[in-house]
């Protein structure tokens, strides 16, 4: 399984210099868990339905978004790689910040960020679907530098994998329960949970936060919306 996808090019990305941040205390923790549980969102979402949305806004076959999104993640909207790729459709950070996504752990966020990179990909390797694939998997630099589908394992298994999934008639995608917040912590914190994993993911969000402000008084002229 691909599990990094668009990982070949950004898999090097660092957050260097970013200024201290304090631990919040355990009673702060505390504090905000509770808050925070109770701002939290119980309700689902219907990934069918997104994925159906993002079909018709960036003109890809359901099937095909669907396909790639269980060869991702298995749909699972918590899902994190070991070289950092986040959410459904498996976006790595700095993707994820080029294609608008402010929260790659929020399914449609994610789907629709996945969609609108697949379809750069089709567009750049002008419709070809296993380039594409190869592309979303490997990185358009490995594709052109090959002149097709790039001589790696992992990116040759992982187009055999899609377009069997794609040939194996409808992929239902199944509806996701929103709003639990040991998966959020878990999946912000590598796995951790409770108070340490609460606490990890506060500072993950602090050192974000100013790494985003930074970007935006640097970057103030461009669009950054996935829509």
């Amino acid at each position: 399984m691909a599990i990094g996808a668009v990982s070949s090019d950004f898999n090097n990305e660092a957050i260097n210099g970013a200024p201290a941040v304090r631990q919040p205390d355990a009673n702060t923790v505390s504090g905000f868990s509770q808050t925070l549980r109770a701002s939290l969102s119980s309700g689902s979402a219907d990934l069918d339905a997104i994925f159906d949305d993002a079909s018709r806004r960036y003109n890809i076959p359901s099937n095909l978004l669907k396909a790639v999104a269980k060869a991702e993640s298995n749909f699972r909207a918590d899902a994190t790689s070991r070289c950092g790729a986040m959410g459904i459709m498996q976006l790595m950070p700095g993707t994820a910040r080029g294609l608008g996504v402010t929260d790659a752990y929020d399914p449609e966020q994610n789907i629709m960020g996945g969609a609108k990179y697949l379809r750069q990909m089709l567009d750049k390797f002008n419709g070809d679907v296993s380039l594409a694939l190869a592309a979303y998997n490997a990185g358009p630099n490995n594709v052109v530098k090959y002149d097709g589908i790039p001589p790696f394992n992992e990116t040759q298994n992982y187009v055999k994998t899609v377009l069997g999934y794609l040939g194996g008639g409808d992929i239902t995608a199944g509806t996701i329960t929103l709003g639990s917040l040991d998966t959020v912590v878990a999946a912000k914190t590598g796995g951790r949970s409770g108070l340490d994993g609460l606490n990890d993911a506060l500072t993950q969000m602090i050192l974000m936060k100013i790494l985003e402000m930074q970007m935006n008084s640097s970057d103030d002229d461009k669009d950054k919306r996935v829509f």
